[in-house]
Formats: C-alpha cells, structure tokens, sequence
C-alpha cells in the first residue's frame, strides 16, 4: 500500500513538473546556425505577403545565410517579419529585403540586399548610412518571388484557353517582322523603355497636371449657365462682324498698303532723323552731366519765390518778417553811378535783387512827377553837383536846400494830388516836400 502511495505521488509530482514547464521549440537552439551570441544586430521588415516564412528561416545575403527570422506578427493587414543578422555584415540603411525560394519545391528565404541602380541614369543612390539596430524596411523596399502555384496556374490559363493554336502563327509573325530589324527593334525598345522611365520620373507632375485639368473641368462646369450666356451674346457680335466682312478685309489691305508707304517714307527720312539724333547728343550728354544740379534747381525754381522748407518756417496764417537795408551811395558816386531822378532810382533798384518790389514803383513815381514837375528829384542834376553835396553831408555840412526849382512865392493854396488839399492854417514854404508833408499829413510846416 505503501509503494502505491509512494508511485502515485511521484507519478503527480512529474505532471505537475511537466506542465509547469513549457518549452517552445523555437527557441531550441540548432546546432550549427548562423547567429550566436552577442555581435549581432537585430531589425524588422514589412511584408504584404509572407506566404510560408516561419521562425528560425534563414537570412542570407547573395546566397549566403548570415542570420535567421526571430519572429512573425501581424501589423493591420500587413505581415511583420523580426530577423538577427551578424554585426559585421555591412548594409545600406534603404536596403531590400524579398522571400525566395531554393529551388522549385526547396524552402523559403529571406533575401538582403542593397538597392540596384537606375535603369536609365546607371546612377546608384547616394550613401544613407548602414542598416542598424531597430530599423524597419518599409512595404516599398520588400517583395517576393512568384510561388509554384501562381506559375502553373497562369500556365493553365494559357494552356487552356488562351489561344495556344494561334501561338505558332503570332510567333512566325513575330520573327517575320523581326528578321533582318534587329538593331532597329533594339533601339526601339529602347527608347521605350526610357520613355516609360521619363513618365514614370514625372508621374507627380502628371498627376497634378491631371488634377489641375480636373479642377478648370469643375470650374467650367460650375460657371456653365455663365459661359452659354456669353456665347448667347456674342451672337449678335459675330453677325455683325459678318456682316462687315468686306469692309474689314479692306481695311486690312488698306493696313498692307500704309506700310508699304510708312516704310518708305522712313527710308527716306533716315539720314535726317538720324542727323537729328546725332545733333541732340552733345545736348542729351551736357544734361546728363548736369544730372546731379538739375533736379535741385527745377525744384528751388518750382518753389520761386519762397524756399521748399518755408511751409515749415510759416507755422499758422501769418509770418513775421524783418527786414534790414543799408544805403551807401558813397561807393556809388565815387563811381560815377549815382542816379540823378527817381526814375533812375526805380531803374537801378530793376537791378537788384529787390527788382519785384520796385517795379510797380514805377507808375507811382511817374504820376508824382507828372504833378509836381519842380520837384528837384523829377529834375535831372548832373553827377558833379550830387557827389559835392554828398561830400559836403559827410564833412559834417548843412543839409543844403533843393538843387534846383524855382524860388518859393507865395501863392494860393492849390491841390497837390488829385483828393487832396493843404491843411488848414498850412502856409507855403517854399519846400514842395513839406507842402506835399503837410497836405498829406496835415498841420503847418514846420
């Protein structure tokens, strides 16, 4: 009874041991694998297909087995495939990876590899760096072969119902076109096959050439109502081009014929236009040089008689101006300019810079004179007579009395200007300044 216990205990205590214990046989070690150890790098690839690939398939690169898959997962509907390579396998970072087979009926592998060159440039692309740990090629850079099943069920197809009887004649045709054409064919298929390159380079552009054409397609059609009334209204327009159909083609011969006799007409005006444009350069070239002085004269010349800034200086309705002038007529008398009138005076003030404010000078002085014709200064004085008693002023001597006039009488008062008259109790002084002083601002001479 014993020894029953005893078989059953150990009998429980193996099942329990046993199912305690599961062991995956993956992840049994196989002897003489390609990887072991530490130095190797690890790194994923996505697949639309993996057909049949399980762990532990081999990994090769040009036939030759440097790794192992690890693992296979679902990633939505794609399959990911998580493989161990060794370290000192050296890769570009775009490399490719595709599921092969051995042989016919022989087991799967996974095929690495680095990107081929480009079938038209022959260029390969620029260096990116080397496959490392934890990266992922993506669903572009991975394939596979086509499986035994795919093959001879395409070939069943043809063989079937594909038109295998007519195969010889198109092959006889085939060859009839071909034969002596060979380098003709060559090169055709040829630039086919880098004009099939060329669209399948500008395919983006394609593509947005095709969605700008859709885009005016929508454009148009939604303007549609808008476009058929334009076209409506242009009826009456071309009717009436139509309609004056004779005219316009006159028109335009008429057009011909204007520049028959245009261009003759500058054949013969050649030699002078072009004298002409040889007579304006010296002009064109002193007012380039003049260029830098021009524009600053035409605008201070704009501005006559006040300066540009003087809208800044002028702040309000009003300014206050001050003036200061100084008379020395001694230079002037010494030589030989001093005026004798006030008509000279007016006249040599023409002169000055302060010609504007003497001109309307003029009139007013010739009326005055017009009325007191004694007036000494309305009487021409010689130059002499003048310089001696500017002379005399200036050694300290009196102020002499006017040079010339007749000698004051008395006599009634008269009218000096027309509106005005001597003031009251006014006496003639024998000074028509004074009697004109006084007239003007009333009271006796003094």
């Amino acid at each position: 009874m014993k020894r029953l216990l005893r078989h059953v205990a150990t009998g429980i205590a193996a099942v329990l041991l046993l199912g305690g214990c599961t062991v995956d046989l993956y992840e049994l070690p196989l002897p003489g694998g390609a990887v072991s150890g530490e130095e190797t790098i690890e790194f994923s690839a996505d697949f639309a297909d993996a057909l049949n690939v399980v762990p532990r398939t081999s990994v090769m690169v040009a036939d030759v087995p440097v790794g192992q898959v690890e693992s296979v997962t679902r990633v939505g509907w794609n399959a990911r495939l998580t493989m161990r390579i060794r370290d000192d396998v050296v890769l570009p970072a775009n490399a490719r990876a595709e599921i092969r087979q051995t042989s016919l009926l022989g087991e799967k592998f996974v095929e690495l590899s680095a990107p081929e060159p480009d079938p038209l440039t022959g260029s390969t692309p620029a260096d990116v760096g080397r496959l490392g740990d934890g990266d992922l090629i993506p669903l572009e850079r991975s394939g596979r072969n086509p499986e035994v099943e795919e093959v001879l069920g395409a070939l069943s197809y043809v063989l079937s119902g594909g038109g295998v009887g007519q195969l010889q004649t198109i092959t006889s045709e085939l060859n009839q076109m071909m034969s002596g054409r060979t380098d003709e064919v060559q090169d055709t298929l040829r630039s086919l096959n880098t004009f099939v390159g060329t669209l399948d380079q500008q395919r983006d552009d394609i593509i947005a050439a095709l969605e700008s054409v859709n885009g005016l397609s929508a454009t148009l059609v939604a303007d549609k109502d808008t476009i058929s009334d334009a076209i409506a209204a242009a009826a009456p327009a071309v009717a009436v081009l139509q309609d004056q159909h004779d005219e316009l083609v006159q028109v335009l011969v008429e057009l011909d014929q204007l520049g028959v006799v245009g261009t003759r007409v500058i054949d013969e005006v050649k030699d002078d236009l072009v004298a002409g444009l040889e007579s304006l350069e010296p002009v064109l070239r002193a007012l380039a040089d003049t260029g830098d002085s021009l524009v600053p004269g035409l605008t201070a010349a704009a501005s006559y008689p006040f300066p540009i800034d003087a809208a800044d200086t002028i702040r309000g309705d009003f300014a206050n101006v001050v003036f200061r002038l100084q008379f020395k007529l001694t230079p002037v008398s010494e030589g030989g300019l001093i005026p004798e009138t006030l008509q000279d005076v007016v006249q040599l003030c023409r002169t000055t810079p302060a010609a504007p404010l003497c001109s309307p000078l003029g009139g007013a002085v010739e009326q005055l004179c017009a009325v007191l014709g004694s007036l000494p200064l309305c009487e021409e004085a010689t130059v002499e007579e003048v310089a001696g008693v500017l002379a005399n002023i200036e050694q300290g001597g009196p102020v002499p009395e006017p040079l010339a006039g007749p000698a004051p009488t008395a006599e009634p008062p008269r009218t000096l200007l027309p509106g005005l008259t001597p003031a009251p109790g006014a006496t003639g002084s024998g000074n028509m300044i004074m009697d004109l002083l006084s007239g003007l601002f009333g009271g006796g001479a003094r």
